[in-house]
């Protein structure tokens, strides 16, 4: 099933796609929409779509630069932009980011559904063809290959001197292997069966844009992420984290475990993101819980019990619980308040809450829309309000989604009940 995300601020647009396409006859599923690219862009880290349609001009965040960041931290995912704007500028731009498709409104379902199946069969085609290459660098540039792992397996290595890493990386970069960066860190996982998850893995960083490599391990695999930035890198790292969980489960490894360590600048601490990287991993190991997780070393705090992730996420919870009525609030708005980058909140809050962020702040709107259904007569527009949609239309819509009913219907259900 290929997964499909929707950007739109016109409704009339997103319901003419939701409702025009045959998703549920189809081999593409609508995973999520949303009005503007600052709401998509939290939405996306949550639902991991394999391919993007957006409009263009768009309201907080457009579509151009909702595209740079996906490219930046989710290259893999195709992208399609939707324009009523038939400029040559938009698609030169578009060309650029590495937009794959460039649609003008209005469109039908049959120019969607042909659009979709090309995306996705280049996709497919995109996804076979870095297997035949890693297939044909293994057989024709197995010393290369090698050499690249030993390099690689050398940064994490105990028994490396002083400067050796700085070596390593200029060996890398030297033969091609490793693009420059200023900032490092390193993703540490545990899964069963390791042998079929590694291949995977190596596979998902290759399709990376370089932003991450990555290497066997004893239990699994560890992958070196590059950033330009501590921040940068951050946020590459937990995204990248989310990926190896995702990849890993689509093919059915279990007991997956991923440890991240800390962002640092210097190559000779690479050893030291390792280590810590490595020791969160083992304490997940010794978690009595199926569920895949994933944590940073930052979460634990300094005494790496635990208690720093659930004292962030408490705070985060306090922050969204005074400002979801707000129609603008933001993941990164969050994040900023708690003082974690965008994607470690967004992984963070997830494991400790057992929701998505946009799961948990849809939760709270919802509570709000149905007591002001039940308890006051106030017209469907002003509840959307009130209760954090600025678009009364897509309120309704993700009322009955949730609820399984429209505002009114809820409303007629439960207002004469009894307290």
């Amino acid at each position: 099933m290929t997964k499909v995300f929707l950007v739109d601020d016109e409704i009339v647009i997103r319901e003419g796609i939701r409702n025009s396409f045959p998703w549920d006859e189809m081999e593409y599923q609508l995973v999520g929409e949303a009005p503007d690219g600052e709401i998509a862009l939290t939405m996306i880290r949550d639902t991991r779509p394999d391919i993007l349609i957006t409009d263009i001009r768009m309201p907080f965040m457009d579509g151009l630069e909702l595209c740079r960041v996906v490219r930046r931290l989710m290259p893999w995912i195709g992208i399609v932009i939707l324009s009523g704007y038939d400029e040559f500028e938009y698609a030169r731009q578009a060309v650029q980011l590495g937009v794959k498709e460039y649609l003008l409104k209005p469109i039908t379902a049959q120019e969607l559904r042909q659009v979709l199946d090309k995306l996705s069969a280049e996709l497919q085609m995109e996804r076979l063809e870095r297997e035949r290459s890693e297939r044909l660098r293994v057989r024709m540039e197995s010393g290369n290959l090698f050499v690249k792992q030993k390099l690689l397996s050398t940064l994490y290595s105990e028994d490396a001197a002083d400067g050796d890493a700085r070596t390593v990386l200029d060996q890398l970069r030297g033969m091609g292997m490793l693009p420059a960066a200023s900032c490092y860190a390193v993703i540490d996982a545990a899964f069963e069966p390791a042998a079929k998850g590694l291949e995977a893995l190596i596979e998902l960083a290759e399709g990376s844009g370089g932003i991450a490599h990555v290497t066997g391990s004893r239990t699994g695999a560890r992958a070196l992420v590059l950033g330009e930035g501590e921040n940068d890198a951050e946020e590459k790292a937990y995204a990248f984290a989310a990926s190896i969980v995702t990849e890993l489960e689509r093919i059915g490894c279990e007991k997956i475990r991923v440890g991240i360590g800390a962002t640092v600048g210097d190559p000779a601490s690479i050893l030291e993101s390792m280590k810590g990287a490595r020791h969160i991993r083992h304490v997940l190991g010794d978690q009595a819980n199926e569920r895949s997780l994933v944590v940073g070393v930052r979460d634990f705090g300094e005494t790496a019990d635990g208690g720093s992730a659930s004292a962030v996420t408490a705070r985060a919870r306090l922050y969204i619980a005074e400002h979801f009525t707000d129609s603008n609030l933001m993941l990164q708005d969050v994040a900023h308040a708690v003082g974690m980058s965008e994607s470690r909140l967004s992984t963070v809050f997830a494991q400790e809450s057992g929701k998505t962020f946009t799961e948990y702040l849809t939760g709270l709107r919802l509570a709000r829309a149905k007591e002001l259904l039940a308890k006051t007569d106030k017209r469907g527009s002003q509840i959307a309000l009130e209760a954090g949609y600025n678009d009364a239309h897509y309120f309704s819509y993700i009322f009955k989604k949730n609820t399984g009913m429209t505002p009114g219907e809820y409303r007629a259900q439960n207002q004469n009940e009894p307290e």
